[in-house]
């Protein structure tokens, strides 16, 4: 035996492979990694993906001002534009993914290695989800001073568990709709497209949703954003448990529940994709 073979085997010896937990969590930050690190490479992008949804949020606050609404309904407002930049984030950057790592040949790569598809995407969730709250916050920050915007937050503990859940929930629901996606093919950015209105309006993302009704409202609560809106803005303003479409420890269960929910949910699917990939070989035909 060669002193080549005999370092080989020591180094095999002295170091496991990861399985696991182990290998599970090491997934997500190699795959957070690049995320965090590539939004700094191109500054332009951090401008106009903050700029451009507070154009569209300024739109709003002069409406409201227009027409003498409540000052609440500006900090709402403001609220609502810096939540954009987190669906935003979950539908092109999660559940669009698998069909652009498809598209550009990397999805066999994901399939054939031995972690899971979810770590991959949990991973890609954390990098985007640390992006995008620097954005979001900037939205806030810049319609607080403009606006002159006085929050009056009643619950900080119940806040942040508001926000959490919302953004556990969202995530789950991005992850699950990427095995979906994946499985429509060269539709997926169309159906990405198609979504984007339709939730910005039944989320009541410029507006209480309980404006629309309590069937609609109520139906529009699958979606996490809805109540997580909700929740967040009776937390923070003096009119907003007025204008609430539940109270909030009920919206929390909704969203605790809803975590739990998509969160099975996204593994179920993504462990459906995995094997289709092993058994069919043809969820990784770029021609498909």
């Amino acid at each position: 035996m060669t002193s080549t073979t005999i370092q080989i085997t020591t180094l095999n010896q002295s170091t496991p492979p990861d399985r696991g937990w182990r290998l599970f969590l090491r997934s997500i930050r190699a795959r957070a990694y690049p995320r965090i690190v590539g939004q700094t490479r191109e500054k332009l992008w951090i401008f106009f993906e903050t700029f451009l949804p507070f154009m569209a949020t300024v739109g709003y606050v002069f409406v409201y001002r227009a027409i003498q609404a409540p000052e609440d309904y500006v900090g709402f407002v403001v609220i609502g534009g810096a939540m954009t930049a987190f669906w935003l984030n979950v539908i092109w950057m999660m559940a669009s993914q698998l069909y652009w790592e498809k598209s550009s040949g990397n999805l066999p790569l994901y399939i054939i290695a031995p972690n899971s598809l979810m770590s991959i995407l949990l991973g890609m969730a954390v990098g985007g989800l640390l992006a995008t709250l620097l954005r979001a916050g900037a939205i806030i920050i810049l319609g607080t001073l403009l606006f002159n915007i006085q929050f009056q937050v009643t619950g900080f503990l119940e806040l942040s568990a508001v926000f959490t859940l919302t953004m556990a929930a969202l995530y789950g629901l991005g992850m699950m709709l990427a095995s979906i996606f994946l499985l429509f093919g060269r539709e997926a950015w169309q159906i990405a497209e198609a979504l984007r209105e339709p939730v910005y309006f039944v989320s009541g993302f410029y507006f209480p949703v309980r404006a629309l009704g309590f069937p609609v409202a109520l139906a529009a609560s699958v979606l996490p954003m809805t109540l997580g809106l909700d929740a967040m803005r009776q937390l923070s303003f003096s009119n907003g448990p007025l204008l609430g479409f539940l109270t909030v420890n009920l919206e929390i269960g909704v969203l605790a529940g809803l975590t739990v929910l998509f969160g099975i949910g996204a593994k179920f699917a993504l462990e459906v994709v995995e094997r289709k990939a092993i058994e069919e070989g043809t969820l990784t035909d770029r021609n498909r």
